[in-house]
Formats: structure tokens, C-alpha cells, sequence
């Protein structure tokens, strides 16, 4: 079989598309470079989803934190505390089963326990008290002048927000928030592996990775390749999120511009 053949049997397999028999023996780079490659779809698609829908509520507990008012702060800090002091390994081992519970309770519930929306939801989560963290401290780090100038203008309210205290605080969170939005990649691999099943063997890229390593029993192939991948992956969204910070920070001279630096969390 050639290498093209391969990748049109295989390419989107962990889509359902293609293929429906994994290759038994004799595996070649191809084959394993296309899995791994297929697998990786789903490992875009969780993190892509998570961190756009993420972002939005991640906003609200920064701002939720940061309010004077027991009744937005209190339940903002304990949601951040909870799911920042409990491994994300836990969480989707937690969230698979309350959903299978629920599943017992009311046939809506079925879903979720697929890895798509349930394990999506959990990173959803996750990232989001991550990130909320994030923009709480930036919003604390803002320059009093600048709210003082806000005054100076007559803005207040929803307009001094909108104009001033939110460009300035995503400003400031932005390089932590692309180490966030990197390493929430970077967790994708651990769906599969933690509950959720992967129905038909459709599985992310460590899936294949692993499926390759248990049957050659040489995990120096299939592991490297899957680090490849997410290295060029990285690289994307170092990339994007850098168009995005040069973006914000376009206004300011270049000697005061913030530039995106990887800082990779080794605990978590």
C-alpha cells in the first residue's frame, strides 16, 4: 500500500470516515504518522472549543473576583479554588461518572458521556478558572492612572469598563493567558484516558500514539511523532496569540510592547 492510499484510508478515521480496521502488523511510518495526525483532529477540537467558550466565562469570574460584592466574589473564588487545587485527571474521572449517574436519572444526559461534549464541558470548566484566575490579576495590576483618567473623561460604569479597564487588563493577561491556552492543548491527550471511551477505537492522537507503542512494543517511534505534532501545534498558537498581542499592544511604543514568552507549567 503507498503512502497517498494510506492517508486516504486513514486520514480522517478517528472521524468515522475512512478505514474502519486499524492496521494489525507490519506498521509503517505512514501509517503511524496518519493516525497519529488523524487523532490529532480531536485534540484541536477540544482545546479550540474549550478555549474559545472558556474565554468568555473566564471573563466573568475575573470580574466576578474582583467585585466588592460577596454574593459575584464568594462563588467566583470558590469555583477557581476548586478546580485549581484538583488534578484535571480527577475532574474528568469525576465528571464521567456524574454524567453516567445522570444518564441513569434522564435519558438527556446520554451525551455526555460521550468524550465530544463530556469531556469537552469538563476542559471547558478547567481552563476557565485557570484563565479566570488570570484576568483577576490582571485586572488587580491595572495602573491607577489609567482609571483615574477614566474619571478624568466622565466614564464610568459599563462604558469605563468596556473602554478602558478591559483593553488594559486582556493587555496584561495576554501572555500568561497563551501559556494557558498552550498548556490546555497539552491536556487534550489525557481525554481518552480518563474515563471517557473512545467509541469505534476513535481516539486523539495519544490514543493511536499508545496503540502503536502496545503493539511493536517500541514506544521511541510513535511517542516522538505525537510530540512533533504537538510541538508544530504550539508553534501555531504561538503564532496566533502573538498577532493577537501585537494587536493590543499597538499603541504603545516598541521598547514597552510585552512579547509572548512559552513558559511551560511543570505541576499543575
Amino acid at each position: 500500500m503507498s503512502c497517498l492510499q494510506t492517508i486516504q484510508d486513514y486520514g480522517l478515521r478517528s472521524l468515522g470516515i475512512g478505514e474502519r480496521l486499524l492496521p494489525r502488523e507490519n506498521f509503517t511510518l505512514c501509517e503511524q504518522f496518519t493516525l497519529i495526525g488523524s487523532g490529532m483532529l480531536w485534540n484541536i477540537y477540544f482545546g479550540v472549543i474549550a478555549l474559545l467558550t472558556g474565554f468568555f466565562f473566564a471573563t466573568a469570574l475575573g470580574v466576578g473576583k474582583a467585585s466588592p460584592n460577596p454574593w459575584f466574589r464568594k462563588p467566583a473564588e470558590w469555583f477557581i479554588f476548586i478546580f485549581r487545587g484538583s488534578p484535571l485527571f480527577i475532574q474528568f474521572f469525576f465528571g464521567y461518572f456524574l454524567f453516567l449517574t445522570l444518564k441513569s436519572e434522564y435519558a438527556f444526559f446520554a451525551p455526555f458521556t460521550a468524550a465530544w461534549l463530556g469531556a469537552l464541558i469538563v476542559l471547558f470548566l478547567n481552563t476557565a478558572a485557570y484563565s479566570g484566575e488570570i484576568f483577576y490579576g490582571a485586572l488587580q495590576s491595572i495602573p491607577k492612572g489609567d482609571v483615574e483618567a477614566a474619571d478624568a473623561y466622565g466614564l464610568s460604569g459599563w462604558s469605563r469598563f468596556r473602554r478602558v479597564i478591559w483593553p488594559t487588563s486582556l493587555r496584561l493577561a495576554w501572555p500568561a493567558y497563551t501559556n494557558e491556552a498552550i498548556f490546555l492543548f497539552h491536556a487534550t491527550t489525557l481525554v481518552f484516558f480518563s474515563g471517557f471511551p473512545a467509541w469505534q477505537q476513535r481516539g486523539d492522537a495519544l490514543y493511536y500514539a499508545s496503540y502503536f507503542a502496545d503493539k511493536t512494543f517500541n514506544p521511541f517511534v510513535p511517542y516522538p511523532i505525537l510530540a512533533g505534532y504537538f510541538i508544530l501545534l504550539t508553534l501555531c498558537i504561538i503564532g496566533v496569540f502573538g498577532l493577537i498581542n501585537s494587536r493590543l499592544n499597538r499603541h504603545l511604543p516598541q521598547a514597552q510592547r510585552r512579547k509572548i514568552r512559552l513558559r511551560p507549567n511543570l505541576i499543575r
